[in-house]
């Protein structure tokens, strides 16, 4: 027995409560179980029994073992001087709060469904890509629907409390903080870390006094990611190092420290040219979390990023080494990525700052008309029945299988309790 499923078994009131009676043999009704805290203190708070004919109100704590009271030392510790109910699993102990008093016990071994310990044992043992994967067809189309709004909503707060960190760095700069997350991205999983510098190498007020030349705004990007250090026999690199060199100087700029990766990448995802879009980015843009956060559609954020790499790139991946002519667009694939990535999170983030309502909602709402994500969790997700017809479905799929599935977190997932309910 686990202290998280008798948590459970109290909290939803899993168990027989017909004739309940003490350790001591007074009899007990529950009149409500309590609020399940999640911090230092008492297990559920704001409690109502009746034992015998004295209603009662307070706390509930809950252990394995009678016992476990004092080897938690709770007798001498302020925050249990209002338990007026000791579960348990096994009572053998007598226990006694710090006053003196005897502390009423209510044991649950006899009166709690082997079955439902049976499935819950399965759960916690289960190999399966998610643990209730054999049991999943018995839960409602709505039931799932209801726990994906949560789930992502869950996701979004998650990422907003990074976000806001980010934008206390920033002072308050919420272009500047944009600016630091969108470059980010852009780096894509391999290279975030080091974007991630370049971007707070660079602030926003030097890149935009040159937004209007694309090559000053290359040759600070690519010098700062150090990427233009050799020897080159190319005109258009020697060009930027030059720019670089007068403008490193000129802005006391250093470059970063971090080495971009390229191996194992497809030529479209490479640095270089990721870096060559960013820049045209900032080159087509100005405010452009304000026009994103004013902008009614996913549709006018989606032609804010219709950007290309200028014409060096439309003959290059990376420096010097020339290759056929195609076009360096940024695909749906890469646009979808950065709007459910940095754009929706953002915009969630400020409604949460602002505490305006209408941002939150038009950041989820965004989530719904963008293509779902497609990786080993949304399909593993997706072989199992589940519809995953856009990003909303797939954020949820996300977040249920990272923090939850893989956590054996049953007992907390709103699947894994109706899985449990129906035993």
């Amino acid at each position: 027995m686990k202290e998280e499923i008798l948590q459970y078994i109290w909290k939803f009131q899993h168990y027989n409560s017909n004739h309940l009676l003490s350790t001591n043999g007074d009899q007990i009704s529950v009149i409500h179980p309590g609020v399940h805290n999640v911090n230092q203190g008492p297990d559920f708070t704001e409690a109502k029994k009746k034992i015998n004919d004295t209603l009662w109100a307070g706390n509930v704590e809950l252990h394995v073992n009678s016992s476990h009271w004092n080897l938690h030392h709770h007798s001498s510790d302020n925050n249990y001087n209002n338990i007026i109910l000791h579960i348990v699993w096994n009572h053998d102990l007598e226990i006694k709060d710090g006053n003196g008093r005897h502390l009423p016990t209510l044991e649950l071994k006899s009166r709690v469904s082997k079955l439902l310990l049976e499935k819950y044992s399965i759960l916690l043992q289960s190999s399966h890509f998610i643990p209730c994967e054999k049991l999943v067809h018995k839960l409602s189309e709505l039931s799932i629907t209801s726990w994906k709004q949560r789930l992502v909503a869950e996701r979004l707060l998650y990422k907003s409390k990074n976000i806001l960190q980010i934008l206390e760095q920033t002072h308050f700069h919420w272009e500047e903080t944009f600016w630091w997350l969108i470059a980010s991205n852009f780096g894509l999983k391999v290279n975030t870390d080091v974007f991630k510098k370049i971007a707070r190498s660079l602030p926003l007020n030097i890149l935009a006094k040159h937004k209007n030349n694309i090559i000053h705004l290359e040759a600070m990007l690519f010098g700062q990611a150090g990427l233009l250090k050799k020897q080159f026999d190319e005109k258009y690199p020697q060009m930027l190092q030059k720019e670089y060199a007068f403008y490193q100087q000129k802005y006391h700029l250093k470059p970063i420290d971090g080495e971009l990766f390229f191996l194992r990448m497809r030529p479209a995802n490479f640095p270089t040219i990721r870096l060559a879009q960013l820049a045209m980015l900032i080159h087509n843009s100005q405010h452009l979390f304000s026009k994103i956060k004013e902008s009614k559609s996913v549709a006018e954020v989606k032609k804010m990023f219709d950007v290309e790499a200028n014409d060096y790139w439309h003959y290059h991946y990376t420096f010097g080494e020339e290759t056929e002519f195609k076009i360096k667009t940024l695909g749906k694939q890469m646009v979808d990525n950065l709007i459910i990535n940095t754009i929706v999170p953002i915009l969630f983030s400020y409604g949460l700052h602002s505490k305006d309502e209408w941002y939150k909602e038009k950041a989820i709402q965004w989530l719904e008309e963008i293509s779902p994500e497609k990786n080993a969790i949304t399909k593993g997700f997706e072989k199992l029945g589940y519809s995953n017809k856009n990003a909303f479905d797939s954020q949820a799929f996300i977040q249920l299988k990272n923090e939850y599935c893989a956590q054996k977190l049953c007992l907390q997932c709103a699947i894994g309790n109706s899985m449990l309910k129906a035993f």
